[in-house]
C-alpha cells in the first residue's frame, strides 16, 4: 500500500500521527511544508506507486497554507483524499476546506483513535476509488454484475450478428433503449443509423406520419414530402418505445411493414422499400393486451421473435453501487464539478430502496446529490427524502421470509438487506433514547426465541409514537434497536469491538462509528 503523507510544521504532531499508524501497519511519509509536497508529487508523477493513498495537511504552515495545497493537489489528482488539520475556532478555514474538494478536516486538538479512524476511512475510500477508475476509463455502455443482467449480456453477445426483431420488456425505468443500443451497436447494421422512437409520446393523429412520413399536401400543413422514422433509419435500427400503447389502427400497417417490407407514405401511392431492424420495447403485459382485444395477436408473435426481459433495479440490488459510482461521475463530468464519494452507510441505505423508478430514478438521485449534497462524501442523511422513507420498504422486498411490521405500511427498519447488509443508519442529529424508556419492544434473548413477541412490541411502540404525535419515529426507534444490539453484542465480546463487529457481520469503521453516533464510548472498549 502507498503511504500516508502527513504535513505539519509542528514535529510533535508528525511524530504521534507517525506512530499511531505504523502501529495500524499503515505506511508514513512526512513534510514540513508545501513546497516538499510539491516536489515530492512532481517526482513520483511518473510512478503512481511513489505517490500518497492519502494526504493529511494542516492548514497553517510557513511556506504556504494547507488549502493551498489542496487546490493544487486537486488540480492534478482530484481522486487523491486530502485531510485538512484546522484549530476549533477556524471554523472559516473548515468550510473553505471542504468547498477545495478536500475529503474531511480534522480539529485539533485531535482525539488519536478518531484521527486514526478518520485517516483509516480515507485509505477505504482511496482504494476504492482507485479500482472505480480502473472500471471506468473506458465508461461502459451497460453495468451490471447481477446474473439477470449477465443474462442479458450474453444474449446480447449471441444476437451480435443477427438481424432478427427483439422485443424488450421491462418496467419503465429499467434501461430498454440502453440495450435496444447495445443490440444496434454489436449488429451488422451498426454503421447504419439508430433511430428511436416512443409510440406512447405522439399524439395519435401525428403518429402514422411520424413513422412512415408523408407526401407534400396529404394534410392540412403537409407543405412539403416528409420522410418517416422508417426511412431516416435506412441500413439501421428502428427502436419502437412503448409498443404496447401503439393505436390498433396504426399496428395494422406496421404488420405489413415487418410482413413484406414495404409501406407507403401518408398520401403516397408508390411503395417504399424499408431495409430497417426493428427492435421493440414495452413495460406492459403484451399478452394481456391481446387477450383484452388492445394489441393485434398476429403483430405480437411478429415481435415476439426473441424476448429480453430486462431485470428491475430492486432484482439486481448488487449492481446499485457500482451504477451509482458511475452516475455519479457522469452527473460531476456534465456539470463541471469533482465527482462527489459516498460512504458505505449511503450504499447500503440506497442499496435497500425499492427504486419504483429503477435504473432512471438512480441516475436522477445521482444528479441530486451532485447537486444537493453538502460535502464531498455522500452520507446517509444527505440521501433525498424519498430514499430515507422509502430504504426499508425497499429492503422488506429481499427478505420475504419476514413479516412486515405493523399493517405492511412502514418501511422495515429493522430488517438486513440478503446477504449480511446493515441495519439502516439512522439520520445524524437524533438524541438517543434509551431501549429502556416506554413500551420498547423485547428482543430475543436467544436464537431459540420467538421473533414475534418483539416485532409485536416495534409495532406497539411506533403505534404509540405515532398517535403522540412524534416526528422522529424512524429515528428514534432505529437508535434504540441499533443501540441495544451493539451493545448485546459488546457484552458477549466483553467490549471487544472488533469481535462484535465480526460477529454482527458489519465492519470495524462502522461498528466505530455507531458507538460515537449512539453514545455508547463508555460500554465498549478497542
Amino acid at each position: 500500500m502507498k503511504p500516508i503523507w502527513i504535513v505539519d510544521d509542528d514535529q510533535s504532531i508528525r511524530f504521534v500521527l507517525e506512530k499511531a499508524l505504523l502501529r495500524e501497519e499503515l505506511p508514513t511519509r512526512s513534510f514540513t511544508n508545501t513546497r516538499e509536497v510539491l516536489a515530492a508529487l512532481e517526482s513520483a508523477a511518473d510512478d503512481d506507486s511513489q505517490g500518497p493513498q492519502v494526504l493529511v495537511s494542516d492548514i497553517r504552515m510557513p511556506g504556504g497554507s494547507g488549502l493551498d495545497l489542496l487546490e493544487k493537489i486537486k488540480q492534478k489528482h482530484p481522486g487523491l483524499p486530502v485531510i485538512i488539520m484546522t484549530a476549533y475556532s477556524d471554523l472559516d478555514s473548515a468550510v473553505s476546506a471542504f468547498q477545495g474538494g478536500a475529503f474531511e478536516y480534522l480539529p485539533k486538538p485531535f482525539d488519536l483513535p478518531r484521527a486514526v479512524e478518520l485517516i483509516r476511512r480515507a485509505v477505504d475510500e482511496s482504494q476504492r476509488e482507485e479500482v472505480s477508475e480502473e472500471r471506468m476509463v473506458d465508461a461502459p455502455e451497460m453495468l451490471g454484475q447481477a446474473p439477470a443482467m449477465q443474462d442479458v449480456f450474453r444474449a446480447i453477445g449471441r444476437l451480435s450478428q443477427s438481424n432478427v426483431t427483439v422485443l424488450i420488456t421491462g418496467e419503465s425505468g429499467s434501461g430498454k433503449e440502453l440495450v435496444a443500443r447495445a443490440l444496434h451497436k454489436h449488429s451488422p447494421r451498426a454503421n447504419g443509423p439508430f433511430v428511436a422512437i416512443n409510440t406512447a409520446a405522439i399524439p395519435k393523429d401525428l403518429l402514422e406520419s411520424e413513422l412512415f412520413g408523408h407526401e407534400r399536401g396529404a394534410f392540412t400543413g403537409a407543405q412539403t414530402m416528409r420522410r418517416g422514422r422508417f426511412e431516416q433509419a435506412e441500413g439501421g435500427t428502428l427502436f419502437l418505445d412503448e409498443i404496447g400503447d401503439m393505436p390498433f389502427d396504426l399496428q395494422t400497417r406496421l404488420l405489413r411493414v415487418l410482413s413484406d417490407g414495404h409501406f407507403y407514405r401518408v398520401g403516397g401511392h408508390n411503395a417504399v422499400k424499408a431495409n430497417v431492424r426493428v427492435i421493440a420495447a414495452t413495460h406492459q403485459d403484451l399478452e394481456q393486451r391481446v387477450k383484452v382485444g388492445g394489441f393485434r395477436e398476429d403483430l405480437f408473435h411478429r415481435l415476439n421473435v426473441i424476448r429480453l426481459r430486462l431485470p428491475a433495479l430492486r432484482e439486481r440490488r448488487e449492481d446499485v453501487p457500482a451504477l451509482t459510482r458511475h452516475f455519479l461521475q457522469q452527473s460531476a463530468k456534465q456539470l463541471g464539478v469533482d465527482p462527489k464519494r459516498i460512504s458505505d452507510a449511503a450504499l447500503a441505505q440506497l442499496s435497500a430502496f425499492g427504486f419504483p423508478g429503477n435504473v432512471r430514478q438512480l441516475e436522477n438521485i445521482c444528479h441530486w446529490l451532485t447537486v444537493m449534497a453538502p460535502a464531498q462524501l455522500i452520507e446517509p442523511k444527505d440521501l433525498p427524502p424519498e430514499v430515507l422513507v422509502g430504504a426499508g420498504a425497499g429492503g422488506e422486498a429481499s427478505m420475504p421470509a419476514s413479516p412486515p411490521v405493523g399493517n405492511g405500511h412502514a418501511p422495515g427498519a429493522f430488517e438486513r438487506e440478503a446477504g449480511g447488509g446493515e441495519p439502516h443508519a439512522p439520520a445524524s442529529g437524533a438524541a438517543p433514547v434509551p431501549m429502556g424508556q416506554g413500551a420498547s419492544p423485547s428482543l430475543p434473548a436467544s436464537p431459540g426465541s420467538s421473533s414475534s413477541s418483539w416485532e409485536s412490541g416495534l409495532e406497539q411502540e411506533a403505534q404509540a409514537l405515532l398517535a403522540a404525535g412524534r416526528h422522529d419515529v424512524w429515528d428514534a426507534l432505529t437508535r434504540r434497536f441499533e443501540s441495544r444490539l451493539i451493545l448485546t453484542a459488546l457484552a458477549n465480546t466483553r467490549g471487544r469491538r472488533i469481535e462484535a463487529a465480526q460477529k454482527l457481520g458489519i465492519g470495524r469503521n462502522t461498528i466505530t462509528r455507531k458507538i460515537a453516533e449512539l453514545h455508547l464510548d463508555r460500554d465498549a472498549t478497542d
